[in-house]
Order: structure tokens, then sequence, then C-alpha cells
């Protein structure tokens, strides 16, 4: 995934995909967000709409990765050799476990990954098995998510592994972890470790923000990309609006 590994200039936008129905990518893509990602953490997708979405945004020009559950070697390796871009991985604490990430992302001698070129990341057995075996090795982005105060200052050790594509700062979580509010010292302090981590290292890192003015707060900080709402919440919010917008105006004539 070229533009969250070379980290565009002013920024790259991506959204949360929640909803099963694939129709959620295609909007999102037409509304021109540079990548999805499919969350498999926070919702009940499943492997087969996760698939279902990868072939949606692909055939769009989006690039799709999926946030995977946990570290297992064995959806990582699904979702992959079903066409994503790369992977968001949550709770990544410790050089330990990020290593373990790096090489489920990875064919060996690199990695722990099996071959399955006659899946739709090795165009269903067309793709040459060194081009197939090459894109997972080189192209494929392991992101690692750092929502702890351990990970955050295990950083700079994580970022120098080969094979980290991107960093990704989850605020809330790494907030409620410490048990303060999420606009904090404690937090921003942090957060200014981490971007400087990621800038010596030469890492895209990103976060997430609900609204277009934390999003561009945070690429004004220093953040590459930012994955801005999710396409529940766009949906729900575009349906709010509507309602108050409409029933405000017959509440105050009825007041009257």
């Amino acid at each position: 995934m070229t533009r969250l590994r070379d980290g565009i200039n002013g920024g790259t936008l991506g959204t949360w995909i929640k909803l099963s129905s694939p129709e959620s990518v295609e909007i999102m893509a037409h509304a021109g967000f540079d990548f999805v990602v499919i969350d498999l953490e926070h919702t009940t997708l499943d492997l087969g709409a996760a698939s279902t979405h990868i072939a949606m945004a692909r055939a769009l020009g989006v690039d799709p990765l999926v946030r995977v559950p946990d570290h297992g070697l064995s959806v990582i390796q699904r979702v992959l050799d079903a066409g994503a871009a790369g992977v968001v991985v949550p709770h990544v604490d410790t050089v330990q476990q990020a290593r373990a990430v790096v090489r489920a992302t990875c064919f060996p001698p690199r990695g722990d990954r099996g071959s399955g070129g006659t899946s739709r990341a090795g165009r269903w057995g067309q793709l040459p098995r060194a081009d197939y075996l090459e894109y997972g090795n080189e192209q494929a982005l392991c992101v690692v998510q750092l929502e702890s105060e351990v990970a955050i200052r295990n950083t700079r050790e994580i970022l120098a592994l080969d094979g980290i594509g991107a960093a990704f700062v989850g605020t809330a979580d790494l907030s409620m972890s410490m048990g303060v509010a999420a606009g904090s010292d404690e937090v921003d302090r942090l957060v200014a470790s981490a971007l400087a981590a990621a800038a010596a290292a030469g890492v895209p890192i990103g976060t997430a923000s609900a609204t277009s003015d934390q999003a561009r707060a945070a690429l004004a900080r220093g953040y590459d990309y930012v994955v801005v709402s999710n396409d529940t919440s766009i949906l729900a919010g575009g349906g709010r609006a509507i309602v108050n917008a409409l029933k405000e105006p017959v509440a105050e004539r009825v007041a009257r």
C-alpha cells in the first residue's frame, strides 16, 4: 500500500468499514477516501464479508486494509490471501509481539506465512509464484496499533524492526489503559514521543478521529494518515441531522 508506506504530502485519509454490505466500501470509494479499514476487531464481520469488501475496494482503486481481531497467524494469512493490502494489528505492546506479527505477514525465511498462490492475492493462480511471494514480503503492509503506555514506550524499538510498514496510535485505548482522559497531558506527552519516534524511523504513523476537525488537527500535529469516522457513524450522523433539521422547526411552531 504505497499511500501509507510513502506518507503522502498533506495526509492520507481512510475510514473504518463496520457494516457487511459491500455498498459501504463502494460509497466510501466514490466519496474519495484513499483507503478503507475493514474492522474484524470490533464488529461481527466475518471473513466472507471481508473478502467481498476487499474485492470491491480493489475494483474501485481503493486500498483495503483489514484490522484483524488479534495476533493470530491464521486470520492474518487468510485476509492477505483474500487480497488485503495489509493488516492493522491491535494491541502490539512489545518488540517480541511486533516481531511475531511481522513474521505472520511474511513468507519463509522471513516469516511463517504459508503459500496460497491460488487465492485472490495470487490472481487465482495466474500470478507468477515469484511475484506472489515478492508482494507478500515487500508490499503487504503490517500496521501495528500502539495503544498502551508500554507500547508507546517501546515505539522506537518496535518501529526499528524490518517489516513494520506503519504505526497507528489508538488514543482511546491508550487513555483508558492509563485511567486518564483522552486529552490529558499524560496522553499528549506519550503521543508526542510516538510521533517523534516514527519520524526518526521514517515510518508513517496515523491515528483515528471521529470528525473532520479532529482529523485536520491530527494531520497538523504531524500524523501521516488519519482514519476518519466509519460507515455506521456517517450513516447515523446523516440520519440524525435530517431528523433534527426537520423536527426542531416543527417543535418550535407547536410551542408557539
